[in-house]
């Protein structure tokens, strides 16, 4: 069962390439700005531009751990085991969050 994790394992993997280039431009950006953020009407954008893109790119690399925890359980044949029941996780549910670690009663 390990399609739905390949497939999140590429879409987190063309973010975090996506995120990373798009959060290079931002800085590029800034260098080459006025570093007069206060008085630079464009200076809080960039700013604001900036926190976004690296928070949206900790968010996936994130995502690529959890996916990582995912097939090392597939390799301890406890995925699609609840981790606080027990009890296994409905298909429905890894299908949508490949990296789920616990049914929909627990979470």
């Amino acid at each position: 069962m390990t399609g739905p994790l390949d497939e999140a394992e590429s879409e987190a993997r063309a973010r975090v390439v996506a995120l990373t280039a798009q959060l290079a431009g931002i800085v590029e950006t800034a260098s080459a700005s006025s570093g007069d953020d206060e008085h630079d009407p464009e200076g809080q954008t960039i700013a604001y531009e900036r926190a976004q893109a690296a928070a949206l790119l900790a968010g996936a690399r994130r995502d690529l751990d959890e996916l990582a925890a995912a097939r090392a359980r597939v390799a301890a044949g406890t995925y699609g085991v609840c981790e606080r029941c027990g009890r296994p996780i409905a298909p429905e549910r890894l299908e949508a969050r490949p990296a789920a670690r616990t049914c929909v009663t627990c979470t």
